[in-house]
């Protein structure tokens, strides 16, 4: 499947292998990370060759606060320091993956573009697809030569929340968590209170994925998002739990030319301050 939007911010495994064999190949960066929900540990033995690791929920996010939330933007200095380390260059490409349907890949890919690199691509399908397609393994992360990139902040949109509640009156604000944490309800000792900022629209992120891992087609992911009024005619917003699969709806917005901000807090922030509205239940509110 070929859509020229689509190829601005995704490439398959083929794509990559052709950038590869390119005198200015891409710069790969394999995301690591625990999933802070099952404890699962992301693949740290095979990866695409030449590809740097990177972790994600200490290198693509900073020190969980009341106002950030869990996982607000990095510090731009530490994020600087290590795309030097991982040799990321302006005049070059870079590509980031996941083995995990991108669900972190895509927060890196955010980050990364928020903090001016313009050319930022996500493996579709990510390491599984890299795999499927019987694509060569390396058994060791890459080791580039570091770099002198100078990093800047706020190059992508950004939403706070004053301006998500505004956005789900005026505009369109999508929430892209699971539907049962968007709906709201009792929750265990020292959980995270359940429900939606009133007005949000339900728009789970795995909504975004077929079934093996990669985003569906583009024409199904227009009409997906046009039933939920985001057809290009108003501003559109994004949020989640933390920031991180927020991300993954931005990037399917993107592929089918809607650019949408993002509200990097999300549910964290929001719930962090006492007395904000909390809407319940499956309709907007």
């Amino acid at each position: 499947m070929s859509d020229e939007r689509r190829d601005r911010y995704l490439v398959t495994p083929a794509q990559l292998w052709g950038m590869m064999e390119e005198d200015s190949p891409p710069s790969i960066l394999a995301m690591q990370s625990v999933n802070p929900y099952t404890g699962r540990v992301s693949e740290r033995v095979r990866r695409v060759p030449g590809a740097v690791d990177a972790e994600v929920y200490t290198e693509f996010a900073g020190p969980p606060s009341r106002e950030g939330g869990q996982r607000p933007l990095p510090d731009l200095n530490a994020l600087q320091a290590c795309a030097r380390r991982w040799g990321l260059r302006h005049d070059r490409t870079v590509i980031v993956y996941d083995d995990d349907r991108n669900m972190t890949a895509a927060r890196a890919w955010w980050v990364l573009r928020w903090a001016g690199l313009a050319e930022v691509r996500v493996l579709d399908g990510g390491l599984p697809a890299w795999q499927a397609a019987g694509m060569p393994l390396a058994y060791a992360p890459g080791l580039p030569p570091p770099s002198t990139i100078t990093l800047s902040a706020g190059n992508l949109p950004e939403l706070d929340a004053a301006a998500a509640e505004r956005l789900a009156r005026a505009g369109v604000l999508l929430d892209a968590r699971i539907r049962p944490n968007y709906i709201g309800g009792p929750v265990q000792a020292n959980e995270t209170p359940r429900g939606h900022i009133p007005g949000a629209r339900s728009a789970p992120a795995h909504d975004n994925l077929t079934d093996p891992g990669p985003f569906t087609d583009n024409a199904t992911l227009r009409e997906m998002y046009r039933a939920l009024g985001a057809d290009g005619s108003c501003q559109v917003g994004v949020y989640c739990g933390a920031g991180m699969s927020a991300a993954v709806t931005v990037l399917a917005l993107a592929t089918i030319g809607i650019d949408a901000s993002m509200y990097v807090g999300s549910w964290s922030a929001w719930v962090g301050e006492p007395g904000r509205p909390v809407a319940m239940g499956a309709d907007p509110g």
